[in-house]
């Protein structure tokens, strides 16, 4: 009797799942036959402190000035297996971008957060996608955006900030590749990086209505030991007038850039 209970209550479990399935298929809108991921979307996670899990710890630059305020918090790390496999010369230099994380991060300068960054920094983000044509994603920190090339793989004329986007739709799955960052792209405030010769690839795929599941795997034989992953839900903006508001930081970033030279010059006037 336990045993028929037990297949019982296997079965009640297994149909409860595929139920769930067939429920969050049918959420998912359509464009030409592809989920339908327009909409504005946000990471909740501490994955632009540090991708990998880390305690949570003062920031010895801004303890004086701002208290708890300057703290980082603690996140359990998003990277598969823990830690981002890098070669030794590459880890020296992400532990030296650590040490000066506070004033070389890009992000206190207001660069360009490169790719994959710019998904899961402290700020909604936008898609914007049509009838089988490319992709525009849409950043409210510095007005960053790119357009996912949807179609085969290029060779990318120059490198940028925000390297070059092809897109390609695999099943209900967006896979998109950027390749020819401009070798100054942090991957957090922690100092973990990039290279021009890396290849990053995402891939966003829905769950439901208002949530996807994004992966990255990213590759270079200069920098790792071998291509590394990692993961996180990616969550729709749902409230009401939901929209993309600007960070243009470059105002906020005058000071910490030109400090020394804005004195001067407010000196000779």
């Amino acid at each position: 009797m336990k045993t028929f209970a037990k297949i019982a209550a296997a079965a009640a479990l297994a149909l409860a799942g595929a139920s769930s399935t067939a429920v969050m298929a049918q959420e998912v809108e359509r464009i030409d036959g592809h989920p339908n991921i327009n909409g504005v979307w946000q990471a909740l996670n501490e994955a632009n402190w540090d991708l990998e899990p880390h305690n949570s710890e003062t920031n010895p630059v801004a303890e004086r000035q701002v208290g708890a305020i300057g703290a980082i918090p603690a996140g359990l790390g998003v990277v598969e297996g823990g830690e981002i496999p890098y070669l030794p010369e590459a880890k020296a230099q992400r532990d030296e971008n650590r040490k000066n994380r506070i004033k070389d991060d890009p992000e206190a300068a207001c660069y360009l957060p490169g790719i994959p960054r710019a998904t899961y920094m402290n700020y909604p983000f936008q898609i914007i996608q049509g009838n089988n044509d490319d992709i525009l994603m849409v950043y409210s920190y510095a007005s960053a955006n790119r357009v996912v090339q949807i179609g085969e793989i290029g060779i990318p004329p120059i490198d940028t900030w925000m390297g070059t986007s092809y897109g390609q739709w695999e099943g209900d799955t967006l896979v998109v590749t950027t390749l020819a960052q401009n070798g100054e792209t942090w991957l957090d405030r922690a100092g973990n990086f990039l290279a021009p010769t890396s290849t990053v690839v995402e891939r966003f795929t829905p769950k439901g209505a208002n949530h996807m599941d994004y992966e990255v795997t990213i590759e270079d034989p200069n920098l790792y030991s071998k291509p590394w992953k990692f993961s996180m839900p990616l969550y729709r903006r749902v409230e009401d007038n939901a929209q993309l508001l600007e960070f243009k930081c470059v105002p906020f970033a005058e000071m910490f850039l030109y400090g020394d030279l804005l004195e001067v010059l407010d000196e000779g006037e």
